[in-house]
C-alpha cells in the first residue's frame, strides 16, 4: 500500500515537472523562433523507455484516445477564435486546400512512398494519406502573433481546421483497402458525402443549441460557462463519430457557430479554451514522445528514406497541391509560395499513424516511424523559417486592432463589466477621428488613453492618432460592436 502511494506520488511529481518544463519551453521557443511542439516531443522521448526510462508507455489505444481528445480541444479553441467575416472571403481556397489539396498531396507522396519503400500501391497511398493534412495545433501556434497577411492567415487557419476530417476519412478508407475489405469507388464517394455532410449538419445543430444555452442559461459561477462550452465540443465529436459522420468537422463547425454568436461570458470562455488548449498540446506531444522509440525512428534506414519523403512533401507535393488548389482564386505568385511553404505537419499525422497499429497492419511500425520523422523534419525546417519567408515575400501585415488584453472586473455584486485594451493602427477605422465621431455605445467608457508613453485625458473632441492605446470599460456583449468600430480597414 505504501509502495503504491509512493509510486503514485512519484508519477504526479514527474508529470508536474514535465508540465513546468513544457511551459517554460514555450517562452524559450519564442526567443529562438522554434515551434514549441519540438520541445514537448523531446521531453516525452527523454522521459520514455528508450532514454531515461522514467515512464514506460507503449499502449496505442490510450495514445489514440488522448490524441483525439486533445485534437477536439485544439480545434474547438481555434474555431471559436475564427470570425465569420474573416473566414467567409477565403472559404473557397480553404476548402479547396482541405480537400483537393489533401488528395493531391496524399497521391504525390504515395507515389514517392511506392518507390522508396517495399509497399504495394494501396499501402503506399496510405502512407501518403497519413501525412496529407496540415495540423491545426501547429498552424494556430505558428500564426499566433506573427502578423501574417490577413487573407493568408485566414486561409491557412481554415484549411488546417477543415482538412483534419479529410485526412481521417482517407486514412480509414485506405486501411479498409489494405485489409481488402472491398471499398468500391461509389461506396467511397458515398462515405465521403455522409461523413462530411453529416459532420457539417451536426456541427451547425450542436453549435446553435450551445450558443443559445450559453447565452440564456444562468449559472451560479462564471467558471462553469467554459466547462459547458467544452462539453458541447465533446458532445459534437461523440455524436458525429457514433453516427459515422466526421466528429472533428462537427467540432470545428460547432466552435465557429459558438464563436460568432452573442455570448455573455465570451472572455472567460476564450481564456479557458486557450489554457486548456495548451494543456492539450503539451499532453498530446509528450504522450507521443513517450510512445515513440527513438532507436527505431532515428535508425539509418528510417532517417534516410524519411528525409527523402519529407523533402518530396515540402518541395514537390505540397507546392503542386497548393498551386493547383487555389488556381483562379486571385492569389499572387508570392502568396502561393507562402501557402506552399506553410503546410506544417504536427500531431494529426502522428495520431493517424496509430490507426494502422490498432488495425494490426503488416507495415504499421514502418508507417508510424516514417510519419514521426517526417513531422519532426517538417516542424524543424518549415516551422522555424515561416516568419522569415513571410517577411522576405513581403507578406507581413500591420497588427490588427482587436483587444490585445482583457481583464474581468471582480465585484461583490453582479456585473459583466470588463476592461478592454485597443491599439489604434495606421489602417484602423478610428485613426484621425474624434472620439465623439466614433458613435460608441452610450454605456462604453474610455477610461484611459496612452500616447507615446504619456496619459491623455479622454474627451469627445480628442482626435485619435496611430499608436494610441485606449482602455475602455464595457460590457461583454458590447465587445463586438466596439471591435467593428476600431477594426482595421481592408487595404
Amino acid at each position: 500500500m505504501i509502495q503504491e502511494i509512493y509510486n503514485s506520488n512519484l508519477f504526479i511529481l514527474i508529470v508536474s515537472l514535465l508540465l513546468i518544463c513544457s511551459i517554460l519551453a514555450v517562452q524559450f521557443s519564442v526567443k529562438v523562433n522554434a515551434p514549441s511542439l519540438l520541445f514537448f516531443i523531446l521531453f516525452g522521448m527523454i522521459a520514455g523507455s528508450d532514454i531515461l526510462g522514467i515512464i514506460n508507455f507503449s499502449n496505442p489505444e490510450i495514445a489514440q484516445l488522448v490524441g483525439m481528445m486533445a485534437l477536439v480541444i485544439i480545434l474547438f479553441d481555434g474555431g471559436m477564435q475564427t470570425q465569420w467575416k474573416t473566414i467567409r472571403p477565403v472559404a473557397a481556397p480553404a476548402i479547396s486546400l482541405a480537400t483537393v489539396g489533401v488528395l493531391l498531396t496524399s497521391a504525390l507522396v504515395g507515389v514517392a512512398a511506392y518507390f522508396l519503400f517495399d509497399l504495394n500501391w494501396a499501402e503506399a497511398f496510405l502512407m501518403g494519406a497519413l501525412v496529407g493534412s496540415t495540423d491545426a495545433a501547429a498552424v494556430f501556434a505558428m500564426l499566433a502573433g506573427k502578423n501574417i497577411s490577413n487573407r493568408l492567415e485566414a486561409t491557412l487557419e481554415g484549411e488546417s481546421g477543415a482538412n483534419d476530417p479529410m485526412a481521417v476519412f482517407l486514412t480509414t478508407a485506405l486501411i479498409s483497402v489494405v485489409n481488402q475489405e472491398g471499398t468500391g469507388l461509389l461506396e467511397f464517394i458515398g462515405q465521403f458525402i455522409l461523413q462530411m455532410g453529416g459532420g457539417l449538419l451536426i456541427g451547425l445543430l450542436i453549435g446553435k443549441i450551445a450558443s443559445k444555452s450559453l447565452y440564456r442559461i444562468k449559472l451560479s459561477s462564471s467558471g462553469l460557462y467554459p466547462l459547458l462550452a467544452i462539453s458541447f465540443a465533446y458532445l459534437a465529436y461523440s455524436i458525429g463519430s457514433l453516427l459515422n459522420a466526421s466528429g472533428l468537422l462537427a467540432v470545428y463547425v460547432t466552435a465557429l457557430v459558438i464563436g460568432n454568436s452573442q455570448l455573455k461570458q465570451r472572455s472567460p470562455i476564450l481564456r479557458f479554451n486557450e489554457g486548456f488548449s495548451w494543456i492539450a498540446q503539451i499532453g498530446l506531444f509528450v504522450i507521443l514522445g513517450l510512445f515513440v522509440a527513438p532507436s527505431d525512428v532515428f535508425s539509418f534506414s528510417i532517417m534516410v528514406k524519411g528525409l527523402f519523403l519529407s523533402l518530396i512533401l515540402m518541395f514537390i507535393a505540397r507546392p503542386v497541391a497548393a498551386f493547383l488548389s487555389v488556381t483562379g482564386m486571385k492569389f499572387k505568385f508570392k502568396e502561393k509560395l507562402f501557402l506552399s511553404w506553410s503546410g506544417l505537419r504536427g500531431a494529426v499525422p502522428i495520431v493517424l499513424a496509430l490507426f494502422p497499429l490498432l488495425a494490426d497492419l503488416e507495415n504499421s511500425s514502418l508507417y508510424f516511424n516514417i510519419v514521426f520523422f517526417v513531422v519532426l523534419t517538417s516542424t524543424l525546417i518549415q516551422g522555424t523559417t515561416i516568419p522569415k519567408v513571410a517577411s522576405k515575400l513581403g507578406l507581413v501585415s500591420t497588427p490588427n486592432t482587436n483587444p490585445i488584453y482583457t481583464m474581468d472586473l471582480l465585484s461583490v455584486g453582479k456585473t459583466e463589466l470588463e476592461v478592454a485594451e485597443y491599439q489604434i493602427t495606421e489602417h484602423s477605422n478610428a485613426t484621425d477621428k474624434k472620439i465623439k465621431d466614433l458613435h460608441l455605445p452610450e454605456t462604453v467608457n474610455i477610461t484611459l488613453i496612452l500616447r507615446e508613453g504619456n496619459t491623455v485625458p479622454p474627451s469627445g473632441s480628442l482626435t485619435l492618432k496611430t499608436g494610441d492605446t485606449l482602455y475602455m470599460l464595457l460590457q461583454d456583449d458590447e465587445m463586438k460592436a466596439v471591435e467593428e468600430i476600431f477594426e482595421a480597414e481592408e487595404e
